[in-house]
C-alpha cells in the first residue's frame, strides 16, 4: 500500500541492480593483493633492526609489538567491510552503501598501514 501523503517517505527502490557485484568486485581485486603487500611489508619489518643492541633495539621491540597488533586489527576491519560490501542486498536502493563499503575496504588497508609506519620506532 503506498503513502501519498505530502512529506511522507517514498517506498524505496527494491528493484534488482544488474551490476551489483561490480563495486564488491573491484574492491576484492584491490583489496587483497593490497592487504597481502602490507602484510609481507611489515612480516619484513624486523629485519630493519637486526643489527640493534641495547636500548635501540628495546625500542623498536616495543613499537613493533604494538604497531603489528594495529596492522592485524586494521587488515581484519578491512576484511570485514570488504564481506559487508558482498553482503549488502542487491537492489539499486543499497547501490550507495554497497559502493561506499567497496571503497571503504582498500581505503581501510592503506590507512593501517600508514598507521602501521608511524608507530614503528625506526631505528
Amino acid at each position: 500500500m503506498s503513502d501519498d501523503r505530502p512529506g511522507a517517505a517514498p517506498a524505496p527502490d527494491e528493484t534488482p541492480d544488474p551490476r551489483a557485484w561490480v563495486a564488491p568486485l573491484i574492491s576484492t581485486v584491490v583489496t587483497l593483493p593490497l592487504g597481502l603487500i602490507a602484510l609481507f611489508i611489515g612480516g619484513l619489518t624486523p629485519m630493519a633492526c637486526d643489527s640493534c643492541n641495547g636500548a635501540a633495539a628495546d625500542r623498536f621491540d616495543a613499537s613493533f609489538t604494538a604497531a603489528w597488533t594495529v596492522l592485524w586489527i586494521g587488515l581484519l576491519i578491512a576484511l570485514i567491510v570488504l564481506i559487508a560490501s558482498w553482503a549488502v542486498p542487491r537492489q539499486v536502493f543499497d547501490a550507495a552503501r554497497r559502493t561506499g563499503l567497496a571503497i571503504a575496504a582498500p581505503t581501510t588497508v592503506a590507512v593501517t598501514f600508514v598507521a602501521f609506519m608511524a608507530l614503528v620506532d625506526w631505528p
